[in-house]
């Protein structure tokens, strides 16, 4: 498998695999969506925004750009990362302390557990550090969470907020949000972007863009091929990466130097058969 990675990355004239699926911030695509998307997570960190939310369809790059805030952060802010965080108050209590680093103990109450959280705050602030906390997949957490997360958001310090919440997720996070008995917690989003796929001249920017980073000096994907793919894909850059991937295997396989719509046609249409692709019509 390596000795064949190898080869189709010297058939292409490719130092890396450029559609690998893991998140990767050197691959990053500033398309006019993610520029606004990171915008706006930029916007709530240095505007000190209670609650920041970004939502996306699966793959749309949320991760990726998160992973990039994380890299780019000044030193002087405290992050902890939850995700898929499940389960009742004490139980989140929990999920946050731990990424925030705070030991505590399996049997401590709820209201023990809110005092080293409210106490490690404002030790924070108090060394001139603020604190966010950023819930990756946050669709998943119930209304009573959201509800919870709103009272952290009410810890403060005169005009200053001790907490600053970013939730990413799929779009049922803003259907859930948008129930008429979080409307508290909806006032307190101070910052918020949906991330759309991309258009067809995104797309094709968006696999030339990632070509040209693991070292293509040529076009591999014709305009039409990149037409095609946008088609499959909605748009989607995960699903975009899944078939050009797929698409430059076969392209290796038959011996061709450049990917063509029929190549693309035919990835779709193997993968649709084999029900590893749920792509649009």
């Amino acid at each position: 498998m390596t000795s064949t990675l190898r080869i189709y990355n010297d058939h292409f004239g490719l130092a890396e695999r450029p559609f690998t699926l893991l998140p990767d911030p050197d691959f990053l695509y500033w398309s006019e969506s993610h520029t606004r998307a990171y915008a706006m997570l930029e916007y709530g960190m240095l505007t000190h925004a209670p609650i920041t939310v970004i939502t996306g369809e699966i793959g749309a790059g949320k991760t990726t750009l998160l992973r990039h805030l994380l890299r780019s952060l000044p030193e002087d802010f405290t992050v902890g990362l939850i995700s898929n965080a499940q389960g009742n108050r004490g139980e989140l209590l929990h999920w946050v302390l731990m990424a925030l680093g705070v030991p505590t103990a399996s049997d401590a109450t709820y209201v023990q557990l809110f005092a080293q959280f409210q106490d490690f705050l404002i030790e924070e602030y108090a060394d001139g550090r603020r604190t966010m906390l950023i819930f990756d997949e946050a669709q998943n957490l119930s209304v009573e969470t959201l509800e919870e997360l709103r009272m952290f958001s009410n810890i403060n310090a005169d005009k200053d907020e001790l907490i600053q919440l970013v939730l990413v997720g799929q779009p049922e996070l803003r259907d859930l949000i948008a129930q008429p008995r979080l409307v508290q917690f909806a006032q307190r989003v101070a910052a918020e972007y949906h991330l759309p796929g991309m258009t067809a001249d995104q797309v094709q920017a968006y696999i030339g863009h990632r070509l040209a980073v693991a070292g293509a000096d040529h076009e591999i994907f014709t305009p039409a091929a990149c037409e095609c793919v946008h088609l499959a894909s909605r748009g989607v850059p995960r699903l975009v990466n899944q078939i050009c991937d797929y698409a430059l295997v076969y392209a290796f396989t038959d011996g061709l130097d450049v990917v063509d719509a029929r190549v693309i046609e035919q990835v779709v249409t193997d993968r649709r058969m084999h029900g590893n692709l749920k792509m649009a019509g």
